[in-house]
């Protein structure tokens, strides 16, 4: 069954709950998660499919602890080697990722260098292709599915909204003052290791607040609309083949959902 077909099919059950879905751009295609599946939907039409990891019962559910398994789950379709990305892009990203913590202990002018070209080469890398189209067709399927208007946006009668209050651009935007606070009032005396202790605080932090303000859906649409203005940049008005690209993801994910129960 195709996607169309399909899509159809899950709309006309009327399913009074539906998986939360996440997502990510790429330059030749877009990804789509669940808790448990990831599936890749390329521009040239191929179709790649996964299961995500599952973290211990114990950490998911220890504040702080449960949103950096939470962060580092939503990447693992980039990192595993039956994944999307490349190995010499997956090793850009590893280096990418790790670099601010390890150019923690370093002096401060080459920190600062490093920071700067890390900051350029992950925007290169974030930019280049379609892949701002694609982000805002992500967008675009999931708020078809959560609308229920998955047919609907298929066939181009309906264009949901391409911004999203789950998007990571709204969690880089709230990250940024957090990790700035903290590094300013950090309560103890200063060692080798602060810098990296107060990197990771702040992105555990982050996502716990993150999670907090989205459960608030009028409290989210204050706290990050810093994000949702910086989606003017990060996402473009996708082409309807590019929305069906990302709603080919989207149904990938809700097949192997369903049939799972």
């Amino acid at each position: 069954m195709d996607a169309a077909a399909f899509l159809t099919q899950f709309e006309e059950r009327k399913t009074p709950q539906v998986p939360r879905l996440g997502g990510m751009a790429r330059a030749n295609g877009v990804v789509m998660v669940s808790e448990r599946y990831w599936a890749f939907a390329g521009i040239d039409g191929t179709l790649r499919e996964g299961r995500m990891p599952v973290a211990p019962r114990s950490l998911r559910a220890l504040p702080l602890a449960r949103g950096l398994v939470r962060l580092s789950g939503s990447l693992s379709p980039l990192f595993k080697r039956e994944g999307v990305a490349r190995g010499r892009e997956r090793l850009f990203l590893i280096a990418a990722i790790t670099a601010p913590l390890v150019l923690a202990f370093a002096p401060n002018w080459l920190g600062l260098t490093a920071g700067f070209v890390t900051t350029f080469a992950l925007l290169g890398w974030l930019l280049r292709g379609r892949t701002l189209y694609l982000h805002g067709a992500e967008h675009r399927a999931i708020a078809a599915l959560e609308e229920r208007r998955l047919r609907e946006t298929w066939n181009g009668f309906a264009r949901p909204s391409r911004f999203s209050l789950r998007c990571g651009t709204n969690f880089a935007a709230l990250l940024l003052p957090v990790a700035i606070f903290g590094g300013r009032f950090w309560p103890l005396p200063a060692t080798a290791v602060t810098p990296l202790v107060v990197s990771v605080l702040a992105l555990a932090l982050t996502m716990e607040l993150w999670q907090l303000v989205q459960s608030l859906p009028r409290l989210a649409r204050v706290v990050l609309l810093p994000g949702l203005g910086l989606q003017r940049l990060t996402t473009r008005e996708p082409r309807l083949d590019e929305t069906r690209v990302a709603l080919t993801a989207l149904a990938a994910v809700l097949r192997r959902e369903t049939a799972h129960g």
